[in-house]
Protein backbone atom coordinates (compact mmCIF):
# COMPACT_ATOMS: atom_id res chain seq x y z
CA UNK A 1 0.00 0.00 0.00
CA UNK A 2 0.91 3.67 -0.72
CA UNK A 3 0.21 5.99 2.17
CA UNK A 4 0.97 9.17 0.47
CA UNK A 5 -2.57 11.17 -0.78
CA UNK A 6 -2.08 12.99 -4.21
CA UNK A 7 -1.72 16.69 -4.76
CA UNK A 8 -5.75 16.58 -5.17
CA UNK A 9 -6.76 14.42 -2.31
CA UNK A 10 -4.39 16.44 0.21
CA UNK A 11 -6.18 19.91 -1.38
CA UNK A 12 -9.60 17.88 -1.03
CA UNK A 13 -8.95 17.05 3.04
CA UNK A 14 -7.89 20.76 3.92
CA UNK A 15 -10.68 22.12 1.71
CA UNK A 16 -12.91 20.09 4.71
CA UNK A 17 -11.70 20.39 7.82
CA UNK A 18 -11.28 24.38 6.34
CA UNK A 19 -15.25 24.37 5.73
CA UNK A 20 -15.79 21.86 9.37
CA UNK A 21 -13.80 24.98 11.37
CA UNK A 22 -15.38 27.66 9.56
CA UNK A 23 -19.17 26.23 9.31
CA UNK A 24 -19.69 23.62 11.19
CA UNK A 25 -17.78 23.46 14.79
CA UNK A 26 -19.53 27.22 15.55
CA UNK A 27 -22.75 26.18 14.48
CA UNK A 28 -22.61 22.67 17.28
CA UNK A 29 -23.96 25.01 19.92
CA UNK A 30 -27.30 26.29 17.78
CA UNK A 31 -27.62 22.68 16.50
CA UNK A 32 -27.80 21.52 20.33
CA UNK A 33 -30.07 24.69 20.70
CA UNK A 34 -32.52 24.07 18.21
CA UNK A 35 -32.67 20.10 18.59
CA UNK A 36 -33.09 20.82 22.38
CA UNK A 37 -36.12 23.26 21.62
CA UNK A 38 -37.66 20.46 19.84
CA UNK A 39 -36.58 20.69 16.49
CA UNK A 40 -36.62 17.50 14.12
CA UNK A 41 -34.10 19.15 11.95
CA UNK A 42 -32.47 22.60 12.41
CA UNK A 43 -33.15 24.99 9.39
CA UNK A 44 -29.32 25.89 8.62
CA UNK A 45 -28.19 22.45 7.95
CA UNK A 46 -30.10 23.34 4.30
CA UNK A 47 -28.08 26.38 3.98
CA UNK A 48 -25.06 24.44 4.69
CA UNK A 49 -25.67 21.65 2.34
CA UNK A 50 -25.86 24.19 -0.72
CA UNK A 51 -23.02 25.76 0.53
CA UNK A 52 -21.43 22.65 0.81
CA UNK A 53 -22.52 20.84 -2.94
CA UNK A 54 -21.26 24.55 -4.44
CA UNK A 55 -18.19 23.86 -3.20
CA UNK A 56 -17.73 20.42 -4.49
CA UNK A 57 -17.67 19.11 -1.00
CA UNK A 58 -20.95 16.46 -1.97
CA UNK A 59 -21.22 12.66 -2.20
CA UNK A 60 -17.58 11.81 -1.37
CA UNK A 61 -18.39 8.30 -0.90
CA UNK A 62 -19.54 7.05 -3.88
CA UNK A 63 -16.49 5.82 -5.62
CA UNK A 64 -18.89 5.61 -9.34
CA UNK A 65 -20.85 8.61 -10.66
CA UNK A 66 -22.32 9.13 -14.14
CA UNK A 67 -21.80 12.51 -15.66
CA UNK A 68 -25.27 13.60 -14.80
CA UNK A 69 -24.85 12.98 -11.27
CA UNK A 70 -22.80 15.75 -8.52
CA UNK A 71 -20.24 14.62 -6.69
CA UNK A 72 -16.32 13.89 -6.66
CA UNK A 73 -16.11 10.12 -7.40
CA UNK A 74 -13.86 8.91 -5.06
CA UNK A 75 -11.75 5.57 -4.01
CA UNK A 76 -13.07 4.32 -0.57
CA UNK A 77 -9.33 4.94 0.26
CA UNK A 78 -9.44 8.20 -1.10
CA UNK A 79 -12.59 8.59 1.32
CA UNK A 80 -11.30 6.94 4.59
CA UNK A 81 -10.06 10.61 6.09
CA UNK A 82 -12.62 12.78 4.87
CA UNK A 83 -15.04 10.38 6.77
CA UNK A 84 -13.12 10.70 9.62
CA UNK A 85 -13.17 14.66 9.41
CA UNK A 86 -16.75 14.83 8.99
CA UNK A 87 -17.04 11.79 11.96
CA UNK A 88 -16.25 14.12 14.12
CA UNK A 89 -19.21 16.10 14.20
CA UNK A 90 -22.10 13.53 14.46
CA UNK A 91 -24.27 15.26 12.31
CA UNK A 92 -22.02 16.79 10.08
CA UNK A 93 -22.15 13.97 7.29
CA UNK A 94 -25.53 15.24 6.38
CA UNK A 95 -24.13 18.60 5.19
CA UNK A 96 -22.19 16.55 2.30
CA UNK A 97 -24.55 14.03 1.44
CA UNK A 98 -22.66 11.73 3.22
CA UNK A 99 -24.90 10.16 5.93
CA UNK A 100 -26.29 6.69 6.55
CA UNK A 101 -28.41 5.26 5.71
CA UNK A 102 -28.85 7.54 2.58
CA UNK A 103 -25.05 6.58 1.34
CA UNK A 104 -26.07 2.56 1.38
CA UNK A 105 -29.42 3.27 -0.47
CA UNK A 106 -28.12 5.52 -3.48
CA UNK A 107 -25.14 2.91 -3.85
CA UNK A 108 -28.61 0.18 -3.86
CA UNK A 109 -29.92 2.38 -6.44
CA UNK A 110 -26.87 2.87 -8.61
CA UNK A 111 -25.96 -0.31 -9.02
CA UNK A 112 -29.77 -2.06 -9.14
CA UNK A 113 -32.43 0.87 -10.13
CA UNK A 114 -34.22 0.75 -13.28
CA UNK A 115 -33.98 4.02 -15.29
CA UNK A 116 -37.64 5.25 -13.67
CA UNK A 117 -36.27 4.63 -10.37
CA UNK A 118 -33.21 6.39 -10.69
CA UNK A 119 -35.27 9.20 -11.86
CA UNK A 120 -37.92 9.38 -9.27
CA UNK A 121 -35.37 7.97 -6.40
CA UNK A 122 -31.87 8.36 -6.74
CA UNK A 123 -31.79 11.93 -8.44
CA UNK A 124 -33.31 14.04 -5.65
CA UNK A 125 -31.19 11.93 -3.30
CA UNK A 126 -27.86 12.16 -4.96
CA UNK A 127 -29.09 16.04 -5.36
CA UNK A 128 -29.65 16.17 -1.45
CA UNK A 129 -33.05 17.63 -1.51
CA UNK A 130 -34.85 13.68 0.07
CA UNK A 131 -33.70 11.49 2.44
CA UNK A 132 -34.31 7.84 2.61
CA UNK A 133 -34.54 4.65 5.43
CA UNK A 134 -33.43 1.06 5.18
CA UNK A 135 -36.11 -1.60 6.94
CA UNK A 136 -34.46 -4.43 7.08
CA UNK A 137 -34.27 -5.28 10.95
CA UNK A 138 -37.35 -6.31 12.77
CA UNK A 139 -38.44 -7.44 16.49
CA UNK A 140 -39.67 -11.05 16.32
CA UNK A 141 -36.52 -12.02 14.61
CA UNK A 142 -32.65 -12.05 15.00
CA UNK A 143 -32.03 -9.96 12.07
CA UNK A 144 -28.06 -10.53 12.37
CA UNK A 145 -29.05 -13.25 10.24
CA UNK A 146 -31.09 -11.76 7.68
CA UNK A 147 -32.39 -14.86 5.96
CA UNK A 148 -34.88 -14.38 9.07
CA UNK A 149 -36.56 -11.68 7.78
CA UNK A 150 -40.48 -12.37 8.31
CA UNK A 151 -41.97 -9.66 6.10
CA UNK A 152 -44.20 -10.77 3.49
CA UNK A 153 -44.00 -9.27 0.15
CA UNK A 154 -47.29 -11.21 -1.94
CA UNK A 155 -47.68 -10.07 -5.61
CA UNK A 156 -50.87 -9.25 -6.57
CA UNK A 157 -51.64 -7.97 -9.95
CA UNK A 158 -49.82 -5.08 -10.87
CA UNK A 159 -49.00 -4.45 -7.42
CA UNK A 160 -47.20 -6.30 -4.18
CA UNK A 161 -48.97 -6.10 -1.03
CA UNK A 162 -46.61 -5.51 2.15
CA UNK A 163 -47.25 -6.89 5.77
CA UNK A 164 -44.41 -6.39 8.41
CA UNK A 165 -43.19 -4.90 11.24
CA UNK A 166 -39.61 -3.50 11.20
CA UNK A 167 -37.89 -1.53 14.33
CA UNK A 168 -34.53 0.70 14.46
CA UNK A 169 -35.01 2.32 11.24
CA UNK A 170 -32.23 4.94 11.05
CA UNK A 171 -33.42 7.99 9.49
CA UNK A 172 -37.13 6.94 9.18
CA UNK A 173 -38.26 9.96 11.20
CA UNK A 174 -36.33 12.66 9.38
CA UNK A 175 -38.68 15.47 8.34
CA UNK A 176 -37.23 15.28 4.34
CA UNK A 177 -37.29 11.26 4.21
CA UNK A 178 -39.34 10.07 1.74
CA UNK A 179 -39.01 6.27 1.16
CA UNK A 180 -37.86 3.21 2.57
CA UNK A 181 -36.02 0.54 0.89
CA UNK A 182 -37.95 -2.40 2.72
CA UNK A 183 -36.52 -6.27 2.76
CA UNK A 184 -39.35 -9.13 2.96
CA UNK A 185 -39.59 -12.64 1.64
CA UNK A 186 -41.01 -12.48 -1.73
CA UNK A 187 -40.86 -16.03 -2.51
CA UNK A 188 -40.89 -18.62 0.99
CA UNK A 189 -40.26 -21.59 -1.17
CA UNK A 190 -36.78 -20.75 -2.54
CA UNK A 191 -33.56 -21.37 -0.64
CA UNK A 192 -33.12 -19.60 2.27
CA UNK A 193 -31.35 -16.61 0.85
CA UNK A 194 -33.27 -16.60 -2.57
CA UNK A 195 -36.64 -15.92 -0.48
CA UNK A 196 -36.08 -12.23 -0.23
CA UNK A 197 -36.48 -9.41 -2.00
CA UNK A 198 -36.17 -5.27 -1.49
CA UNK A 199 -38.79 -3.14 -2.53
CA UNK A 200 -39.15 0.91 -2.35
CA UNK A 201 -41.92 2.19 -0.41
CA UNK A 202 -42.91 5.69 -0.24
CA UNK A 203 -43.40 6.92 3.25
CA UNK A 204 -46.76 8.35 2.93
CA UNK A 205 -47.86 4.90 1.59
CA UNK A 206 -51.43 4.14 2.95
CA UNK A 207 -50.38 1.53 5.84
CA UNK A 208 -46.96 2.56 6.69
CA UNK A 209 -47.22 3.42 10.18
CA UNK A 210 -44.21 4.82 12.16
CA UNK A 211 -44.99 3.53 15.31
CA UNK A 212 -42.28 5.33 17.57
CA UNK A 213 -38.99 6.31 17.57
CA UNK A 214 -37.26 4.75 20.01
CA UNK A 215 -34.60 6.16 22.05
CA UNK A 216 -30.99 4.40 22.29
CA UNK A 217 -29.20 4.13 25.44
CA UNK A 218 -31.98 6.49 26.56
CA UNK A 219 -30.61 9.46 23.60
CA UNK A 220 -33.61 10.01 21.04
CA UNK A 221 -32.35 10.72 17.67
CA UNK A 222 -34.38 13.39 15.86
CA UNK A 223 -33.81 11.56 12.52
CA UNK A 224 -34.95 8.24 14.51
CA UNK A 225 -34.24 4.81 15.26
CA UNK A 226 -37.80 4.15 14.48
CA UNK A 227 -40.47 0.62 14.39
CA UNK A 228 -42.39 0.83 11.86
CA UNK A 229 -45.54 -1.43 10.59
CA UNK A 230 -46.72 -1.93 7.23
CA UNK A 231 -50.36 -3.26 6.97
CA UNK A 232 -51.56 -4.10 3.36
CA UNK A 233 -49.28 -1.67 2.14
CA UNK A 234 -49.69 -1.65 -1.74
CA UNK A 235 -46.83 -0.33 -4.45
CA UNK A 236 -46.52 -1.20 -7.80
CA UNK A 237 -44.61 -4.11 -9.05
CA UNK A 238 -41.93 -1.31 -10.86
CA UNK A 239 -40.74 -0.50 -7.26
CA UNK A 240 -38.93 -3.79 -6.81
CA UNK A 241 -35.04 -3.38 -6.65
CA UNK A 242 -33.66 -5.78 -9.42
CA UNK A 243 -35.41 -8.89 -9.37
CA UNK A 244 -37.70 -11.45 -7.26
CA UNK A 245 -34.87 -13.37 -4.50
CA UNK A 246 -32.30 -10.56 -4.67
CA UNK A 247 -32.63 -9.52 -1.62
CA UNK A 248 -29.57 -11.36 0.50
CA UNK A 249 -27.25 -10.63 -1.83
CA UNK A 250 -28.22 -6.88 -2.14
CA UNK A 251 -28.07 -6.51 1.60
CA UNK A 252 -24.84 -7.71 1.56
CA UNK A 253 -23.29 -5.61 -1.63
CA UNK A 254 -25.20 -2.82 0.51
CA UNK A 255 -23.68 -3.50 4.23
CA UNK A 256 -20.17 -3.89 3.23
CA UNK A 257 -19.35 -0.21 2.38
CA UNK A 258 -21.71 1.24 4.62
CA UNK A 259 -19.97 -0.75 7.73
CA UNK A 260 -16.89 0.26 6.92
CA UNK A 261 -18.11 3.78 6.29
CA UNK A 262 -19.38 3.71 9.85
CA UNK A 263 -15.25 2.37 10.71
CA UNK A 264 -14.00 5.67 9.48
CA UNK A 265 -16.23 8.18 11.26
CA UNK A 266 -15.22 6.33 14.20
CA UNK A 267 -11.64 7.14 14.09
CA UNK A 268 -12.79 10.44 13.59
CA UNK A 269 -14.40 10.54 17.00
CA UNK A 270 -11.50 8.38 18.35
CA UNK A 271 -9.54 10.83 17.55
CA UNK A 272 -11.59 13.45 19.10
CA UNK A 273 -12.15 11.78 22.06
CA UNK A 274 -7.90 11.45 22.39
CA UNK A 275 -7.58 15.38 21.64
CA UNK A 276 -10.21 16.33 24.30
CA UNK A 277 -8.23 13.88 26.79
CA UNK A 278 -5.08 15.30 26.44
CA UNK A 279 -6.70 18.86 26.52
CA UNK A 280 -8.19 17.78 29.86
CA UNK A 281 -4.84 16.05 31.13
CA UNK A 282 -2.64 19.36 29.98
CA UNK A 283 -5.36 21.99 32.24
CA UNK A 284 -6.16 20.30 35.42
CA UNK A 285 -3.31 19.15 38.03
CA UNK A 286 -4.03 16.87 41.08
CA UNK A 287 -1.44 16.46 43.86
CA UNK A 288 0.83 19.04 42.14
CA UNK A 289 1.45 17.80 38.98
CA UNK A 290 -0.92 18.19 35.39
CA UNK A 291 -2.86 14.68 34.86
CA UNK A 292 -0.65 13.65 32.32
CA UNK A 293 2.45 13.62 34.44
CA UNK A 294 0.55 11.19 36.57
CA UNK A 295 1.61 6.91 35.02
CA UNK A 296 -1.92 6.16 34.77
CA UNK A 297 -3.01 9.10 32.51
CA UNK A 298 -0.19 9.01 30.50
CA UNK A 299 -0.53 5.25 29.79
CA UNK A 300 -4.42 6.18 28.39
CA UNK A 301 -3.04 8.49 26.61
CA UNK A 302 -0.31 6.51 24.66
CA UNK A 303 -2.22 3.33 24.38
CA UNK A 304 -5.24 5.63 22.55
CA UNK A 305 -2.38 6.81 20.33
CA UNK A 306 -0.95 3.50 19.13
CA UNK A 307 -4.51 2.12 19.50
CA UNK A 308 -5.79 4.70 17.05
CA UNK A 309 -3.26 4.64 14.27
CA UNK A 310 -3.57 0.18 14.42
CA UNK A 311 -7.28 0.38 13.86
CA UNK A 312 -6.52 3.21 11.29
CA UNK A 313 -3.75 1.15 9.20
CA UNK A 314 -6.79 -1.74 9.29
CA UNK A 315 -9.54 0.69 7.89
CA UNK A 316 -7.23 1.71 5.34
CA UNK A 317 -6.43 -2.03 4.34
CA UNK A 318 -10.24 -2.85 3.95
CA UNK A 319 -10.99 0.28 1.67
CA UNK A 320 -8.09 -0.41 -0.34
CA UNK A 321 -9.18 -4.11 -0.72
CA UNK A 322 -12.60 -2.75 -1.84
CA UNK A 323 -11.42 -0.98 -4.69
CA UNK A 324 -9.53 -4.11 -5.67
CA UNK A 325 -11.56 -6.68 -5.57
CA UNK A 326 -15.39 -5.30 -4.03
CA UNK A 327 -17.48 -5.88 -0.54
CA UNK A 328 -16.89 -9.56 -1.11
CA UNK A 329 -12.97 -9.79 -1.89
CA UNK A 330 -12.61 -7.53 1.58
CA UNK A 331 -15.42 -9.11 3.88
CA UNK A 332 -12.87 -10.40 6.11
CA UNK A 333 -11.46 -7.14 7.00
CA UNK A 334 -14.55 -5.53 7.38
CA UNK A 335 -16.09 -7.66 9.20
CA UNK A 336 -12.08 -7.24 11.37
CA UNK A 337 -12.86 -3.58 11.64
CA UNK A 338 -16.38 -3.94 12.32
CA UNK A 339 -15.30 -5.51 15.56
CA UNK A 340 -11.78 -3.17 16.00
CA UNK A 341 -13.57 0.14 15.61
CA UNK A 342 -16.45 0.29 18.07
CA UNK A 343 -14.25 -1.70 20.70
CA UNK A 344 -11.67 1.14 20.73
CA UNK A 345 -14.14 3.77 20.42
CA UNK A 346 -15.85 3.02 23.97
CA UNK A 347 -12.38 2.17 25.25
CA UNK A 348 -10.71 5.69 24.54
CA UNK A 349 -14.44 7.25 24.98
CA UNK A 350 -13.93 5.60 28.74
CA UNK A 351 -10.65 6.83 28.83
CA UNK A 352 -11.71 10.25 28.30
CA UNK A 353 -14.80 10.17 30.31
CA UNK A 354 -11.96 9.48 33.12
CA UNK A 355 -10.25 11.98 32.87
CA UNK A 356 -12.45 14.68 32.15
CA UNK A 357 -14.02 13.34 35.68
CA UNK A 358 -17.57 14.31 36.40
CA UNK A 359 -17.87 16.65 33.36
CA UNK A 360 -17.31 13.32 30.95
CA UNK A 361 -20.53 12.66 31.98
CA UNK A 362 -22.97 15.27 31.68
CA UNK A 363 -23.73 16.97 28.07
CA UNK A 364 -21.06 19.62 28.92
CA UNK A 365 -18.25 17.52 27.29
CA UNK A 366 -19.03 15.20 24.06
CA UNK A 367 -17.38 12.28 25.12
CA UNK A 368 -20.33 10.54 26.81
CA UNK A 369 -22.58 10.81 23.48
CA UNK A 370 -19.24 10.12 21.85
CA UNK A 371 -18.76 7.05 24.55
CA UNK A 372 -22.83 5.74 23.42
CA UNK A 373 -22.44 5.95 19.81
CA UNK A 374 -19.47 3.37 19.80
CA UNK A 375 -21.88 1.08 21.91
CA UNK A 376 -24.31 1.20 19.76
CA UNK A 377 -21.76 0.18 16.72
CA UNK A 378 -21.06 -2.85 18.30
CA UNK A 379 -24.63 -4.01 17.73
CA UNK A 380 -25.73 -1.72 14.50
CA UNK A 381 -25.06 -3.27 11.36
CA UNK A 382 -24.42 -6.81 12.95
CA UNK A 383 -23.13 -7.52 16.24
CA UNK A 384 -19.41 -8.31 17.06
CA UNK A 385 -20.13 -11.80 17.33
CA UNK A 386 -21.27 -12.20 13.99
CA UNK A 387 -18.48 -10.53 12.15
CA UNK A 388 -16.20 -12.70 14.87
CA UNK A 389 -17.94 -15.79 13.81
CA UNK A 390 -17.06 -14.49 10.07
CA UNK A 391 -13.74 -13.79 10.52
CA UNK A 392 -13.01 -17.20 12.48
CA UNK A 393 -15.19 -19.03 9.61
CA UNK A 394 -13.03 -17.51 6.29
CA UNK A 395 -9.31 -17.90 8.69
CA UNK A 396 -10.34 -22.03 8.91
CA UNK A 397 -10.42 -21.83 5.45
CA UNK A 398 -7.72 -20.03 4.44
CA UNK A 399 -5.29 -21.51 6.98
CA UNK A 400 -6.72 -25.55 5.42
CA UNK A 401 -3.99 -25.32 3.32
CA UNK A 402 -1.54 -25.14 6.07
CA UNK A 403 -2.28 -27.55 8.56
CA UNK A 404 -0.05 -29.98 7.44
CA UNK A 405 2.73 -27.64 7.32
CA UNK A 406 1.69 -26.36 10.40
CA UNK A 407 1.77 -30.35 12.40
CA UNK A 408 5.72 -29.79 11.48
CA UNK A 409 5.93 -27.67 14.62
CA UNK A 410 4.71 -30.30 17.12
Amino acid sequence: MDFDFTPRMLALQSQLRDFMGQYIIPAIPRWKQEVEAGAAHPDFIEDLKALAQSEGLWNLFLPALKADEPGQALSNLEYAPLAEIMGRVMWASEVFNCSAPDTGNMEILHLFATPAQREQWLAPLLEGRIRSCFAMTEPDVASSDASNIQTSIRRDGDDYVINGRKWFISGAAHPHCRFAIVMGVTNPDNDRHRRQSMVIVPLDAPGLEIVRNIPVMRQLSTEGHCELVLRNVRVPVENLISEEGAGFAIAQARLGPGRIHHCMRSIGQCELALELMCARAAERKTFGRHLHEHGAVADWIARSRIEIDQARLLVMRAAWLIDRRGAKGAAKEIAMIKVVAPSLQTRICDRAMQTFGAMGLSPDAPVADLWTWGRVLRIADGPDEVHLASVAKQEIREQSQNRAAASRYF
